[in-house]
């Protein structure tokens, strides 16, 4: 999967740089989108301004006011997205998540050396702020050219791709849930055969007390 490919629908990080104070950028960054979108230059699916935290948390900020895109960070595939590298599995991202997303959707090696979702996760450094959009785009400069007035760095990839690494994310996420339900389950019943299993053993002692006289 080549990142110079270009295709129409994509989602893009904005990152501004090693300066926190330039990170304020990021929401203007999301008004010029905003603004882009208005003149039909591109179209915005969704897109959230958000900051990680010191302990990898990903918060949308939603303070830019009555904008109608804000709110999406709760849902289409900037939200998911903000629930993926955010939170635990997020943790995994560039990790062991990489070769599990690779498993699931046998990506050949040669293709691919790290997952988008890594990539992507990457991008949001801690204490930093961050664009994230998903976009319909004619071609890369428009947006480009808009973010660099900022000193905005984009980086993209086909929301596609993205789209079927948070499926397997969200697939790899139920199957750990099952089987922690399963080793649960599992512990519970040896716990009551175990517990069981005691009673009927002090039961059988004090039957043996009772018949030979021994006191109980």
């Amino acid at each position: 999967m080549s990142s110079n490919y270009f295709t129409p629908d994509n989602v893009l990080v904005v990152t501004f740089g090693d300066n926190p104070e330039n990170d304020r950028n990021a929401y203007q960054a999301l008004t010029d989108l905003k603004q882009l979108d208005s003149q039909d230059q591109i179209r915005i699916a969704g897109a959230a301004v958000v900051t990680r935290d010191a302990d990898g948390r990903l918060d949308p900020k939603s303070e830019v006011g009555d904008d109608p895109f804000v709110g999406t960070a709760s849902g289409g595939v900037i939200g998911l997205l903000v629930g993926i590298i955010g939170g635990p599995l997020g943790m995994l991202l560039g990790g062991m998540y990489g070769a599990l997303v690779g498993s699931l959707f046998d990506i050949d090696e040669a293709d691919t050396t790290q997952s988008v979702l890594a990539e992507i996760s990457k991008q949001v450094q801690p204490t930093r702020s961050a664009l994230l959009a998903q976009v319909m785009e004619q071609s890369p400069e428009v947006i480009d050219s808009a973010m660099a007035r900022l000193g905005g760095e984009v980086m993209r990839r086909p929301a596609v791709h993205v789209e079927e690494e948070i499926a397997a994310a969200q697939e790899a996420q139920r199957n750990a849930e099952r089987e922690a339900r399963k080793e649960l389950h599992r512990a519970r019943v040896e716990e009551t055969k175990a517990d069981a299993h005691a009673k009927v053993e002090d039961l059988k002692s004090k039957l043996h007390r009772t018949k030979t006289g021994t006191p109980a």
